[in-house]
């Protein structure tokens, strides 16, 4: 706990400075127009600065107190500063295309493929391993897999607190699996980006003084891919289809965002749009009558969004924790949640909401 404990504590001093510096200075302000917009005034989206640089000062700590991690949390930071490189010079400049952004996160997995040993090189089955053994083929595999999930992240940032709560409990479940196998690395990586994540979390949720930005997303996105993948490949006790599940949320959004914007609407699946799980619940569950562009009750929806998805997350989150080495469960909750995800984003889009869901302004 000492890791969680430092790098919240060091993420909170250094979130209120950045968010301080930000009014002060009027840079890497977020705009409030565009079709994934929900928010009132012009917020720093520059909180990924705060959370990089607690996981950073909490690493060196944690090499002081214990010298045999330095070379793989130094690997692990290497790595994952070219993919935070690519979102954070985005968030000041807004210049830096999202093709970039996903190539400079491709090029992070790569180094993280060679410096970490971080591959993929197994599948598990119910009464089989499929051993994947050919670096042409395991290298493409796993920089897709890592950049994908920190591309997902990005993608599922669009409310106070979602993304970081999300990541939050996906990464103590990295935390609690890593211990029952003892792996000390992923045990410490993840708390630390836990704890930094939280102490962030601290002054963006309810009220949204200050976004991850697409550094923060980025970052801890391509952390929670690379660290899924070590943890489950160091220990083969750790069955596959943990990380699977564990990361389906937002890996199944994205691919389900590529399926309707390419194959639904005809569209390119890099255009932004409006309609992702959260976008609906957000226009078309959270009820509360109060006028659409009225500032606080425009808050007051968006912070009220966001718990609708933690618990969905959290109904994979908590039995892949739960039956992290049985991949039959893992597989059949991996369909379920699929199929859950579906049936629920069908029901909102024909405004036939389950009734369990929808919350109306109390007279």
């Amino acid at each position: 706990m000492f890791s969680f404990l430092l790098s919240f504590i060091a993420s909170a001093l250094l979130t209120l400075l950045v968010i301080k510096e930000s009014r002060l200075h009027g840079a890497a302000l977020d705009d409030v127009a565009g079709v994934q917009k929900v928010h009132a005034h012009r917020v720093a989206r520059i909180g990924g600065l705060s959370i990089f640089l607690a996981v950073a000062l909490s690493s060196a700590i944690s090499v002081w107190r214990v010298p045999t991690m330095g070379a793989w949390l130094a690997g692990l930071l290497l790595c994952s500063a070219v993919a935070f490189a690519g979102g954070i010079i985005e968030d000041y400049t807004g210049r830096v295309s999202p093709a970039r952004r996903l190539l400079l996160t491709m090029i992070a997995a790569g180094l993280g493929f060679f410096l970490l040993d971080a591959r993929i090189d197994r599948i598990d089955w119910p009464f089989a391993v499929l051993a994947l053994s050919h670096w042409w083929f395991t290298l493409p595999l796993t920089v897709l897999a890592v950049s994908g999930i920190a591309n997902a992240v990005n993608i599922i940032d669009g409310f106070n607190g979602l993304a970081s709560v999300v990541c939050i409990c996906m990464l103590l479940s990295l935390g609690y699996v890593a211990l029952q196998v003892s792996d000390t690395f992923v045990l410490v990586a993840a708390l630390m980006v836990a704890g930094a994540t939280a102490g962030f979390l601290i002054w963006n949720y309810p009220v949204g003084l200050i976004f991850l930005g697409d550094g923060g997303a980025y970052f801890i996105g391509f952390m929670l891919g690379e660290l899924a993948l070590l943890l489950v490949m160091r220990n083969p006790e750790v069955s596959t289809w943990y990380a699977a599940l564990l990361l389906i949320y937002p890996a199944f959004e994205t691919l389900f965002s590529v399926y309707r914007r390419m194959f639904v609407r005809g569209k390119s699946p890099a255009i932004p749009d409006g309609i992702h799980l959260h976008s609906l619940i957000f226009r078309r569950v959270v009820q509360w009558a109060v006028g659409r562009k009225e500032a606080r009750a425009l808050v007051r929806r968006n912070s009220l969004t966001s718990p609708y998805l933690w618990l969905f997350s959290l109904s994979a989150v908590i039995p892949a924790t739960l039956f992290w080495n049985n991949t039959p469960v893992l597989m059949g909750c991996c369909l379920v949640f699929m199929a859950s995800y579906i049936w629920i984003y069908v029901r909102i889009v024909r405004f036939k909401a389950p009734r369990w869901m929808i919350r109306h302004k109390k007279p």
